[in-house]
């Protein structure tokens, strides 16, 4: 079940806010809970299993990890009652051995079952993916580890833990929210207002209208690229198409995070940011700073400075650089382009870190062309699987040998033609000045009427067309 789909926004979401805001305050993780298992199974009904065992072998491992010296257990009837919720005390109350013996075996069980099913999936037609099986892994890693390093201050009860792991606005492709992040950790952290619930109604109709109007529709000139072929096209559509294939995956992604973050502020958690414009970037390592946040906080929390982080010698940062973006393509994909694609982004960074900082720091244009320039590029890679095909690719880019029949020259203007309003659009909503003007003028009438107009677009989209699912879906 896809945000974008009709059954989600007229008949999941709006039986599902009318239950959520039915129930008394100490029940509705209960009904987040249990409404995010029920959108979870619409879309994967035999991994719906896998995902409560996760839920509760994470549960008891962390309850283990952080049983409390001298303070009585919470009964069964108690566990939706967050006032019964006791503050954590010393966590001598068990060996520091056995806590880390526990986080090593919690961290070796997720690691195990993420690895398991990505190796599988990709050696056999047996094994499939699990949806949002990455995402909500690392959510379990991040707790476990947050658990033992005592920055999770309340003693978590089963069905708010359930409720963190399985919320359905993240659970098919983030973003990945850390349990203190969205206040799963207080007693009072959420927001129930009609200023907060409006304001996340505003952010998913942005992302509704970036999925179905952009997206899905400038991407369309990709597949037709594919279908003709890389040695059959000019230099000037193959550098159509690299930037087609850009936008498609950021108006894609950047929806998403919209609509997922716009869900949650109307269930009254806080705004997440996953996307802060980052083609607004003076470098490459800033744009990684901006595309897909909580992912490059979450590398960097939990592998990273594990690791020493930037507090090591010369030698070691690069070490941790490359270890830490080698497992930034896997996680993406086991196929050897995303590894690849992983290592040449970590040494991009690691040129601009310590070779041309001064450089970029006297010409902030250079970074910006690296930006506009080298991650449309690493976007190929990202895309195209075969190896050979990759090399066709960008012996169209750059066409310094000769590669494939001849050519249509001019075969790029009617696509231009086709696709350039697209293009354009793309490239204004790129600019922070736009999405900052929205949001200071969303009380305007003029912008309310925007808002109402490019939802029923899409929606007749989304009746009139069969869609494409969202492009993380696949990681």
């Amino acid at each position: 079940m896809a945000f974008t789909d009709i059954f989600f926004i007229a008949r999941f979401l709006p039986l599902f806010l009318i239950a959520y805001y039915l129930a008394p305050n100490k029940y509705k993780d209960a009904i987040l809970f249990g409404g995010s298992l029920i959108f979870y199974a619409y879309g994967s009904k035999k991994m719906v299993f896998l995902l409560l065992v996760l839920v509760i072998a994470n549960y008891f491992l962390g309850r283990i990890l952080v049983k409390p010296k001298g303070v009585s257990e919470v009964s069964l009837p108690d566990l939706m009652d967050l006032d019964k919720v006791s503050i954590l005390p010393d966590t001598e109350a068990i060996s520091s051995r056995k806590r880390k013996l526990v986080l090593a075996l919690a961290v070796l069980l997720d690691a195990g079952v993420l690895i398991f099913f990505k190796v599988g999936a990709l050696t056999t037609t047996t094994i499939a993916l699990p949806l949002g099986l990455s995402f909500y892994i690392f959510k379990m890693i991040s707790y476990q580890a947050d658990l033992y390093t005592g920055k999770i201050k309340m003693r978590p009860t089963f069905v708010r833990t359930a409720a963190y792991f399985t919320m359905f606005p993240q659970i098919a492709e983030g973003p990945i929210m850390g349990y203190s992040q969205g206040n799963f950790d207080r007693l009072h952290g959420r927001t129930y207002s009609y200023a907060h619930f409006e304001a996340g109604v505003e952010q998913a109709v942005c992302g509704i209208a970036m999925k179905l109007l952009l997206a899905d529709r400038i991407g369309i000139l990709w597949n037709e690229i594919g279908k003709i072929g890389y040695e059959s096209i000019s230099t000037p559509l193959a550098w159509m198409g690299m930037f087609a294939y850009t936008f498609q995956l950021y108006f894609d992604f950047w929806g998403y995070s919209l609509i997922a973050s716009g869900l949650g502020m109307m269930l009254g958690f806080p705004e997440v940011i996953n996307f802060d414009h980052p083609y607004a970037s003076r470098s490459i390592g800033e744009f990684y700073r901006r595309w897909h946040a909580t992912l490059g906080t979450w590398f960097k929390n939990y592998i990273y400075f594990p690791m020493g982080g930037s507090r090591v010698s010369t030698v070691k940062i690069i070490r941790n650089l490359l270890v830490v973006w080698a497992i930034t393509g896997l996680w993406h994909g086991g196929t050897l382009n995303f590894l690849v694609w992983g290592l040449v982004l970590g040494l991009i960074i690691i040129l601009e870190k310590f070779l041309l900082k001064g450089l970029m720091a006297r010409f902030p244009i250079w970074g910006r062309l690296h930006v506009w320039i080298l991650i449309p590029m690493t976007w190929v890679v990202f895309a195209i699987t075969d190896f050979s095909q990759i090399g066709i690719y960008f012996g169209r880019l750059l066409p310094f040998f000769h590669v494939g029949k001849s050519l249509d020259h001019m075969d790029w203007v009617l696509y231009l033609k086709q696709y350039g309003p697209y293009f354009i659009a793309s490239i204004i909503l790129c600019f922070p000045g736009v999405s900052n003007f929205v949001r200071k003028h969303r009380k305007n009438p003029i912008m309310i009427g925007l808002m109402l107009l490019l939802f029923w677009i899409s929606m007749f989209f989304a009746v009139t067309s069969q869609g494409n699912s969202f492009m993380y879906f696949n990681f």
